[in-house]
Formats: C-alpha cells, sequence, structure tokens
C-alpha cells in the first residue's frame, strides 16, 4: 500500500526540518513556509494529515485549516498552539476546521502518536467514504433494476393479462403456452374451431374462453353434449321443432342455433352425432341456415360453432363413421388441448386454484410429500380428476392447514397410474385409457345385472353416451 502524505505548514525552516525528520520515516512528507504555499500543496497532492502552526504571517493556522478543508474536506486537521492563542483555537474546534490541537512545546513521542490516530481516523472515514460511495452506487443500481424489474413487470402484466386474461384457464407449461399462442391467433375471427383432447382437458372452459374473449362475447353461448342425446332427440335440441311435429312437442321450440344467433353454439363430443345430425350440421356451416323439425322453411342464423372431441375424427373419417366434408368444415382451426401428464409443471399451479376456488376462507397447503404424489401421478382424467381430488381432500382434512398424503386417494397414493416412462408412445397410453374404459363399462354393467340406466348412472355418463360406447367396444350385456 502506498504511504500515507503528510502535509507540514509552518513560517520556520528549523520546525519543519524537525517535523519531517520526526516523520519521514514511517510517512511521505510535503512542507509548505505558510498557508499559501501550504495550499499550493493541497491542490496538487492528496494529503492524509496536515499539521499547521497557528502563529504565521500573512494567514493563520486557523485561516489556513478553514481554507484546508475546502480543498481536502477529508484531510485531518492539527493545529500547534501556544497557550496564548486559545481564543483562536476554540473557534477552530466550534467551527470544524481541525481534528486535534498539540500544545506548544511538544514531545516527539507524543506528536507520533497523535499522528498514528489521525491516520486511523483517517482510513476509518476513507472506508466509510468508500462504503458510502458502494452503498450510493449500489442504491443507484437498485433503483435502475427496480426501474427496469417494473418495466419488465409491466411487459409481465401485459403479457399475463395477453397470456392468462382466459379466466379459469391455469397453466405457464410450454405446452399451455402452445394453445395460448393458437388462441390468440383465433379470437378475432369467426372461423370454425376444432378442440381436440382427452376428456377433462378442459375443452368446453377453452371454448367458453374464445367466446368471452373475441367479437361474439355480448353475444349468447350454448353448449350441447352430442353424446348426451339420442339423434331425434338430439336434432330437436338443436334446430328446434314445431308445435305437433312429434309426441311431446307441444309448443313452437326454438333450437340452439337460434338461441345462438350473434353468439357461439359449442358442440362437445361431435364425433358421436349419426349420419343424418352431420348432414344438418354441415349445411349449418355451409349456408348457415336451420329448419326446426316439422317446418319446411329455412331460417338465417350468425353463428360460431367451436366443436371439440376426445376422439381422432381423421379415424373417424376413415373408418366411414364421420362425414369427410363435415370434418374439414369444423376442423379449420384444430386446436389440441394437452393431457395434464404432459404439463406437470402445472400441477401445483393448478392445485393452489381449486384451492382458492373450494378454500377461499381457508389457507390450506398440500405437504411437500403429498403435492410430490399429486406430481408424479399420471391424472388419467386430467384437469377434471385433479379437481375432484383436491374437493375430496379437502373434505377428508377437514379444518386441518396442511393436507398430506393421507388424505389423498388410493389410487394417487399407490401411484397406480403413474406418468410413462419415456419412449413410451401416446399411443400406448390411448391403448391402455381405451381399455381401462372398456374394462369399467363392463364392470359396471355386471354389477347392474345388465341394466344400462343403472350402469350410466354409476359411471357418471349418460345412457345415450353408454349406448355409444358399448357399440364401440362391442361389450356384450
Amino acid at each position: 500500500m502506498p504511504r500515507h502524505k503528510i502535509l507540514i505548514v509552518d513560517d520556520e525552516s528549523d520546525i519543519l526540518d524537525a517535523l519531517r525528520w520526526t516523520f519521514e520515516d514511517d510517512y511521505d512528507v510535503l512542507a509548505a513556509q505558510g498557508g499559501r504555499e501550504g495550499l499550493a500543496a493541497l491542490r496538487r497532492e492528496d494529503v492524509s494529515v496536515i499539521i499547521a502552526d497557528q502563529r504565521m504571517p500573512e494567514m493563520t493556522g486557523a485561516e489556513f485549516l478553514a481554507q484546508a478543508m475546502d480543498l481536502a474536506p477529508g484531510t485531518m486537521r492539527i493545529m500547534l498552539t501556544g497557550y496564548t492563542d486559545m481564543d483562536a483555537l476554540v473557534k477552530a474546534v466550534n467551527a470544524g476546521h481541525i481534528y486535534h490541537y498539540i500544545a506548544k512545546p511538544w514531545e516527539p513521542e507524543d506528536l507520533k502518536l497523535e499522528v498514528r490516530r489521525a491516520i486511523q481516523s483517517y482510513e476509518m472515514a476513507a472506508e466509510l467514504d468508500r462504503r458510502y460511495a458502494e452503498i450510493l452506487n449500489l442504491n443507484r443500481e437498485l433503483e435502475e433494476a427496480r426501474q427496469k424489474l417494473e418495466q419488465e413487470n409491466v411487459q409481465l402484466r401485459q403479457a399475463a393479462q395477453q397470456r392468462f386474461r382466459f379466466e379459469g384457464l391455469v397453466g405457464q407449461s410450454p405446452a399451455m403456452a402452445r394453445v395460448y399462442d393458437l388462441i390468440d391467433k383465433v379470437l378475432n375471427s369467426d372461423v370454425s374451431v376444432m378442440l381436440t383432447g382427452e376428456t377433462g382437458t378442459g375443452k368446453e372452459l377453452l371454448a367458453r374462453c374464445i367466446h368471452f374473449n373475441g367479437p361474439r362475447k355480448d353475444g349468447p353461448f350454448v353448449t350441447q353434449n352430442c353424446g348426451a342425446l339420442p339423434p331425434e332427440l338430439l336434432e330437436s335440441e338443436l334446430f328446434g321443432h314445431r308445435r305437433g311435429s312429434f309426441t311431446g312437442a307441444l309448443e313452437d321450440r326454438p333450437g340452439l342455433f337460434e338461441t345462438a344467433d350473434d353468439g357461439t353454439v359449442f358442440l362437445d363430443e361431435i364425433s358421436e352425432t349419426s349420419p343424418g345430425m352431420q348432414v344438418r350440421l354441415l349445411r349449418v356451416l355451409q349456408e348457415g341456415e336451420i329448419r326446426r323439425v316439422g317446418e319446411t322453411s329455412d331460417r338465417k342464423v350468425n353463428v360460431r360453432v367451436v366443436a371439440a372431441t376426445n376422439r381422432d375424427l381423421r379415424a373417424e373419417v376413415k373408418a366411414g363413421r364421420f362425414r369427410e366434408d363435415l370434418f374439414f368444415r369444423l376442423n379449420v382451426f384444430p386446436v389440441e388441448l394437452p393431457p395434464l401428464r404432459d404439463r406437470q409443471e402445472d400441477v401445483p399451479l393448478l392445485t393452489a386454484h381449486f384451492l382458492t376456488v373450494y378454500a377461499p376462507d381457508r389457507q390450506p397447503r398440500f405437504t411437500p410429500r403429498a403435492m410430490d404424489l399429486l406430481c408424479r401421478y399420471a391424472w388419467p382424467g386430467n384437469v377434471r380428476e385433479l379437481e375432484n381430488e383436491v374437493q375430496r381432500a379437502l373434505l377428508l382434512a377437514g379444518d386441518a392447514n396442511h393436507i398430506g398424503p393421507e388424505h389423498l386417494s388410493e389410487s394417487v397414493r399407490g401411484q397406480s397410474a403413474v406418468i410413462a416412462p419415456e419412449g413410451k408412445t401416446s399411443g400406448a397410453l390411448k391403448s391402455t385409457l381405451s381399455q381401462i374404459e372398456r374394462e369399467m363399462i363392463a364392470s359396471a354393467l355386471a354389477r347392474t345385472h345388465g341394466n344400462r340406466t343403472h350402469a350410466a348412472r354409476a359411471l357418471g355418463i349418460s345412457r345415450w353416451g353408454l349406448v355409444q360406447k358399448i357399440e364401440r367396444y362391442g361389450i356384450e350385456g
């Protein structure tokens, strides 16, 4: 480290020499004969300590130190003074011009001690100044970082409003990001949208988001599960009927397409429609016209159609069960919703969302072990199954603030549907899920002795939907 510099100011050369000899072994000594030379030296050099005599011609020591403080405020200032200079000394002390004073005559060792103390104080002050400068610099950097973060937060909020403005949709995974990107592109158009994905992935929720964030948001949004009704009832439900057109038609009734005029119709399980119904749907999409059951005239409707299916419609077309022309009319803009097993990173977000929905007045949390089990489970029933799991766990946990593994279902605890290992294809998983569905239907029919109404109720699906699945899987009973 460079040695400290000491500036000695006195009008007597003998005293200057004596003081130089006293300190030159330990410090770099600068000598100035009078105050003016001392000020000039301060303008040239960085000095740690100043030792100045009070009694000097032209400029007293107190006057010199006062000006020195303006030039080098961090320098430690020592005054050599006699007892007859007490008034000037008191003024200099009160003004803060001096750090210490030494009365004449002085002892060299005492003077050395005072200078060492002055050097220590100078180093401490310099360190404090350095740290203060670092703090100021850090504060400046923090302020710049804060402004940058604020700007980024604004951008993120704007992005979040764009990405997650769809009420109820939860997810930040890459798989969901791709869905959001697609939906952003189709929102402001009127083209038909085909939502594909497994049961429970949130197709109806996404359909609602498309409607309520698009240009038809002020119009009606109506939904119909095409697999829930037999063909003749589905026709009446969608297109309406005239009084007396069939048994039970006691009055004229508009269908959902008329009800949804200037709005959106969501057709779930579109793959379950009959050939005749597919022809009528094609006319709506091509001509914008519908005809009530029992009438002979057409009615104009202005609707947007969002359809959904959990089946491979291309395979259905190839098998002759679904019209190719209707497929292309519906499949203008396909959007595939990923199964929950393909976006496991969204499980904590979804569970937090469901906890807020079903326990808004509490703040329960899943324990780390329970959350690990939730994240490891494959969720064959997707988001709907996770929602049911959270509701069940809340009931079992009661008023407890923590939900542990003991509150989870046996399937989640036992991991009976674990995530497929790397290398397993999605086709294999779909085959497995189909096999599970087939076995569940067969078991329900066996338990109800072949009563399809009771079996459908036990499975939580419509009787017509059960009939369709029985025919698809070739189940006897």
